[in-house]
């Protein structure tokens, strides 16, 4: 190995070492150098034009000096050489030493937020392209796209992810401003980010498997909307009211009116749903359709599952599903209930409870729990009730077995089935001197809201505000109610 060391700069035992030669060279040429210039001028200062060669000299060598600045700030952005005379590492080299984290290389991403939107585009080549644009000047993720095509447009339903800081606000101007009419939007959940095609096919498969499941899947398939199950007459048997939406006033293909759209029920009656300001586009007319002709084909079904509890005292019953299969065995519950009983739950005349009961066993209007013993005699009734967008929650349990825990195991399971189908929230309507509700609902550890008019207290539990368990704490111990609180 070679090095390339000056006769100043070499060491020995690490001090330089200087050589008396050098010296005495560089000596000589200064005085050298000494003598030329003075030669140079005593010549030129003698001479006739003296003067003027000094000054023309003097000029070259400052214009000299210019130009080699000029020339070494041109091409000297190199880094400057080491003193040591070490070589620049190459560019695909790493030096040794400890390589710093990607959390350290890069900034954490910014917060993002999920948006569902929907706007009306004109029916002609980059319309599209002009609102990605826009969306894109944004930050604007686009994660989903659906199209629902019409006569004079078409409406692009967008599922985006946006810098939390923007605003729905700024998000409409910059549709509207690329040529978007009409728009929509709210915040969306992960829910969301499934798929239109996976999302349809699995609540086509809930509503095959359980006929309460189709006021919900059309819930879901069709976003925040209000879905209300009209029976054909009234639940008190009298004449259904001239209200031009019974199921003789239905095609069955359906009608689509706007923000309404009206289908008929399977076992007669309408569906009706509606949504504010937002029309219903033949496309999501055809997908409700279709999931409401599958449940016509499919006919009366209902999970036939059953879980067996033990209470307290030792006896045992059954919790099961219950329709209006169970309307003989119901009524007669209904027989061996006290007048004040039946007074508390139906808030009504006690003759007509019975009317009542085809309407709340039907799966059509949510889910009911029977509490059967096992000789198969049923003691107690929960009820879980589609309210247009709201849930309700009703309770009847027979007097010789109220206080046994009947209903706070019932309670618990509608709960819990509210949250299984994204309810937000349940609200339960009872009398303001009725205690034992009051303590059931608050033996559900959610938070409540109460709202007292008139001597009826309605009680509302809100579900999306804490997480709820699948079963909640219900299983295999009684609780304080078991009274029959509740109306429908």
């Amino acid at each position: 190995m070679t090095h390339d060391m000056s006769d100043v700069t070499r060491r020995r035992h690490g001090r330089p070492v200087h050589h008396w030669r050098r010296d005495m060279v560089e000596l000589a040429a200064l005085f050298t150098a000494v003598a030329v210039a003075d030669g140079v001028a005593n010549l030129i200062g003698h001479g006739p034009d003296g003067p003027a060669l000094l000054l023309i000299s003097a000029l070259a060598l400052l214009a000299t000096a210019a130009f080699h600045t000029w020339w070494a700030r041109r091409h000297g952005h190199a880094p400057p050489a080491d003193d040591t005379g070490a070589r620049p590492l190459a560019a695909d080299r790493r030096q040794a030493g400890p390589v710093p984290s990607p959390t350290e290389q890069q900034e954490e991403p910014a917060a993002s937020a999920l948006w569902r939107m929907r706007t009306t585009v004109k029916d002609e080549p980059g319309s599209l392209a002009a609102l990605c644009t826009a969306l894109a000047g944004r930050h604007v993720d686009i994660l989903s796209l659906q199209t629902h095509p019409l006569a004079d447009g078409t409406v692009d339903e967008f599922l985006l992810r946006a810098p939390a800081r923007t605003e729905a606000a700024q998000l409409t101007r910059a549709v509207a401003l690329a040529g978007g009419a009409d728009t929509w939007i709210e915040r969306a959940d992960a829910h969301d980010l499934v798929d239109a095609p996976t999302r349809v096919l699995g609540l086509a498969t809930r509503t095959a498997l359980d006929p309460a499941e189709l006021p919900l899947a059309l819930r879901q398939l069709l976003g925040r909307c209000t879905i209300r199950s009209l029976p054909a007459r009234p639940a008190g048997g009298g004449p259904r009211p001239d209200s031009g939406s019974g199921a003789e006033e239905v095609p069955a293909e359906g009608l689509l009116e706007g923000t309404a759209m009206r289908l008929r029920a399977p076992e007669g009656g309408v569906i009706s749903v509606e949504r504010p300001y937002l029309p219903f586009t033949p496309t999501e007319f055809a997908r409700a359709r279709a999931l409401v002709d599958m449940d016509t084909r499919l006919g009366p079904r209902i999970p036939r599952s059953r879980e067996v509890l033990t209470l307290p005292e030792g006896a045992s019953i059954t919790v099961r599903r219950a329709d209006t299969g169970d309307l003989v065995a119901a009524r007669q519950m209904h027989e061996r209930c006290s007048d004040r009983t039946l007074g508390l739950r139906y808030h009504g005349p006690v003759g007509d409870a019975d009317r009542y009961l085809d309407h709340l066993l039907s799966p059509r209007f949510g889910r009911t729990l029977a509490a059967q013993t096992a000789s198969g005699r049923i003691v107690g009734l929960g009820h879980l009730l589609w309210d247009g967008d709201e849930t309700e929650v009703a309770l009847l349990v027979e007097d010789e077995w109220q206080g046994r825990g009947i209903g706070s195991e019932l309670l618990g399971r509608l709960v819990a089935m509210a949250v299984e189908a994204r309810c937000g929230s349940v609200y339960a309507v009872t009398q303001a001197a009725n205690t034992g509700m009051v303590a059931a609902m608050r033996g559900l550890g959610l938070p409540l809201d109460y709202q007292v008019e008139e001597g009826t207290l309605v009680i509302t539990a809100r579900l999306d505000a804490a997480a709820v368990p699948a079963r909640l704490p219900y299983a295999g111990r009684a609780q304080e109610y078991d009274g029959p609180a509740l109306r429908d």
